[in-house]
């Protein structure tokens, strides 16, 4: 039968009684197998680190905006860094913009906690997240 359909029989089950063989075409049985492997083998991203940018002028709205991207990337338990850059002359304006982050770290208090206070580099200050459930 699999000779005239040209197709291969394969010895599924060689220990039952009688033994158990499929008709089937056997490139096709391999590749599908090989198929399934990958896709099991793929890598699952937990611990993925999100970024938010940030300048310390932004409007009250925006912040809004901002804190709601935050806490939806906590709540589906990444890490994320806050990062809030200075251009040009703002960098007089540090203390505001460290403000700023902690306030965010208050906003988001019940979904994450801030791993550290805002970190100073360069012309940038940051500020990493946890969600609540990471230890």
């Amino acid at each position: 039968m699999a000779k005239d359909g040209e197709m291969d029989l394969l010895e599924v089950a060689p220990q039952a009684d009688p033994p158990v063989c499929r008709i089937l075409d056997y490139g096709k049985f391999k590749y599908q197998q090989e198929k399934r492997r990958k896709k099991n083998k793929k890598p699952h991203d937990t611990n993925v680190l999100k970024e938010v940018r940030l300048g310390y002028r932004i409007g009250e709205h925006d912040f809004q905006i901002k804190c709601r991207k935050v806490l939806k990337f906590l709540e589906e338990g990444h890490k994320v860094k806050v990062v809030l850059r200075f251009r040009g002359r703002e960098m007089i304006y540090q203390d505001r913009g460290r403000e700023m982050l902690e306030r965010l770290g208050r906003e988001v208090e019940g979904t994450g906690k801030a791993m550290s206070s805002p970190i100073h580099k360069g012309r940038r200050l940051e500020q990493y997240l946890l969600p609540k459930s990471a230890k």
